[in-house]
């Protein structure tokens, strides 16, 4: 890691702090390790994870990666306008101004499926479309979801109210005898399998309780997505795509063979999240660096910003870490502060005004909501300085 600081810092040294990079030959690197997982089977890129076009076509030129899940319809037309062929939407949506644009021009609507898992999804479109009569690509979502005790447990996130293979086939039914609509594929996220790390440091119990939790979903849900691919096959024979899985269980998710792609994002960029799984180790790819601007003290040093939480449940693993020099921890008063950082530890001493702390996110694409340039950075040289979505102008959430 020492290495590594040594060669940030070189290759930012003309360039302002705060600022963000990605490391090219840790991002390709982990890149062939999600393909090796994927075991043969089509990665689709999540784009939420990595909300840079630049790194999404770099991505897409490799072996082994095909198409991109976006998350906002606006973000979707956006993309198919750029010259991307392949977008599956994993949410539904409510903007009847992008269903309209959908809905009146071929090419985005070949390029273009979106989420559904209500009749009433369907009835939204049908009332945005203003005329439009191209034919809207769907995709269906099933509950993933792990429920013990007569359901009275539920382990995974509450998204699709699709459950069993019955109710699949009976909305693919529904999609299927209603003009303008064609059931195209079938996706399942298993997030807390794949984005819940089963090796907890100093917590070896829980650790254990994750992993067999895991195993148990993980078995479930493969007989019951099996179901669910035969029951709408058997209503939609030409289904193109069943997607499934995400970073953290890329191998385990390509092994089912009703599964033909698999959803990955997070493993590009390897943030802080994904450092606690026992099946694959990544490389951290996106870093993130605030200048020094205050020594208060013995063993202290103050950064400027980096108050930057992830989304989900609040609590220390959503903060950043600070990762380069290794050994700094956060004021436990203070935290991640909005406007200034105050960092502890042996390694402050050694920190000029103007020296740079290098941190890691704790979720990937998010970083990007932060920055508007991205420096790629290849051995101790920025090689390209490229947008992100924010860069763009683009803020799709």
């Amino acid at each position: 890691m020492t290495s590594d600081r040594a060669r940030y810092d070189a290759a930012t040294a003309h360039l302002d702090a705060p600022l963000a990079i990605v490391d090219l030959e840790a991002f390709d690197a982990n890149a062939d390790d999600l393909v090796r997982r994927a075991c043969g089977k089509s990665i689709r890129v999540a784009s939420k994870s990595v909300r840079c076009r630049t790194l999404l076509e770099r991505v897409l030129g490799r072996p082994g990666f095909a198409g991109i899940m976006s998350y906002t319809l606006a973000e979707s037309i956006w993309l198919a306008r750029s010259g991307f062929e392949d977008v599956l939407l994993a949410y539904p949506s409510a903007d009847r101004a992008g269903f309209a644009e959908l809905a009146g021009d071929p090419k985005l609507s070949s390029a273009v499926t979106v989420m559904v898992d209500d009749p009433a999804q369907l009835e939204l479109i049908d009332r945005a479309r203003e005329g439009g009569a191209q034919e809207i690509r769907v995709c269906l979502e099933l509950d993933t979801a792990l429920r013990l005790l007569g359901g009275r447990i539920r382990v995974g996130a509450r998204r699709s109210p699709l459950r069993e293979p019955a109710q699949l086939a009976a909305l693919a039914r529904a999609v299927s005898t209603r003009p303008g609509f064609r059931v195209v594929g079938l996706m399942g996220y298993e997030g807390h399998v794949a984005g819940v790390g089963d090796l907890l440091a100093g917590r070896p119990l829980r650790s254990r309780a994750i992993r067999l939790m895991q195993a148990a979903a993980r078995k479930e849900l493969a007989a019951r997505r099996a179901e669910a691919v035969r029951a709408v096959r058997a209503v939609v024979p030409e289904l193109e795509f069943v997607n499934g899985g995400g970073t953290g269980s890329v191998q385990q998710t390509a092994a089912e063979d009703a599964v033909t792609e698999i959803a990955a994002g997070s493993g590009l960029y390897v943030p802080r999240l994904f450092d606690n799984y026992t099946s694959f180790r990544g490389r951290p790819a996106a870093l993130f660096a605030q200048p020094v601007v205050r020594r208060p003290g013995v063993g202290v040093v103050t950064v400027l910003g980096g108050g930057y939480p992830a989304s989900g449940a609040a609590g220390p693993d959503r903060l950043p870490q600070p990762y380069l020099p290794s050994g700094l921890r956060y004021d436990p008063q203070e935290g991640a502060g909005e406007v200034q950082t105050p960092l502890l530890g042996g390694p402050a001493d050694d920190l000029l005004i103007g020296d740079r702390v290098w941190f890691r996110h704790a979720k990937a694409g998010e970083l990007c909501e932060r920055f508007d340039a991205l420096h790629l950075v290849e051995g101790d040289r920025v090689t390209a300085t490229v947008p992100t979505y924010r860069g763009e102008g683009r803020t799709f959430l």
